[in-house]
């Protein structure tokens, strides 16, 4: 029987997997590169995780992004807000009939939603069943709670968005939080792309961190600051 393909979209949890191999290593560095950029005293516990289009590994990166937060010892909590086309469940095998669509139509209440991983220190909230009206429930008050739930209850939350020249969910949610990483593909990304994704992030006035370029160097991902 031949070796299984492996499917080039599917999460790869390698930071818990295999925290040796050099790929971890640069995970671990763009955690430090983001959580040093904080300024004026200003801690960074909330970051949105988007791409300017499909296919960049976001959601991988948020994934990875949130594990290495994890192995500090902090209580890290991963959400999945790609309320169209969700992901992380797979990564988890977790069951996503219940998650951040149940809470946002109050017929869950968010520690009912929220999943312990067999990470230690990282909790996961899954999308939930996918609704007609993603961007209006992310706008909503309802979401305005949970963040505050859950800016009470963790160290950090890592949210995985959908590409930010999709839809605006990526826009409103950074606009909520601390941050925003975007993650670009290395030869497959257009400078104007990314400078347009960037521009549309800056204009919800959110705080870009940086950018992570993807599959460069054997696939290392690597956190750059600007986009010239």
């Amino acid at each position: 029987m031949g070796r299984k393909k492996r499917n080039k979209n599917q999460i790869e949890l390698v930071a818990y997997n295999y925290p040796r191999i050099s790929v971890s290593e640069h995970f671990r560095l763009i955690r430090t590169n983001i959580l040093y950029s904080a300024v004026n005293d200003k801690e960074i516990k909330s970051i949105v995780v988007t791409s300017p289009e499909k296919g960049d590994g976001k959601s991988t990166t948020a994934a990875n992004l949130a594990i290495v937060l994890a192995q500090q010892g902090k209580k890290v909590l991963l959400v999945d807000s790609n309320l169209r086309t969700p992901s992380l469940h797979l990564a988890f095998n977790m069951i996503n009939n219940r998650g951040l669509t149940s809470v946002l139509k109050k017929t869950l209440y968010l520690d009912e939603a929220i999943t312990k991983s067999y990470i230690p220190n990282l909790d996961v909230l899954t999308s939930g069943p996918i609704p007609l009206n993603p961007s209006e429930l992310l706008n909503s008050d309802a979401m305005e709670v949970i963040m505050k739930e859950i800016y009470a209850d963790y160290h950090y939350i890592v949210f995985d968005t959908p590409p930010a020249l999709s839809v605006t969910d990526a826009q409103i949610l950074a606009n909520k939080c601390d941050g925003v990483v975007l993650v670009i593909t290395s030869r497959k990304t257009q400078k104007s792309t990314a400078l347009e994704a960037k521009e549309l992030l800056e204009k919800a006035r959110s705080r870009f961190l940086g950018v992570v370029i993807n599959r460069i160097q054997r696939k290392k991902p690597k956190l750059v600051k600007r986009i010239n």
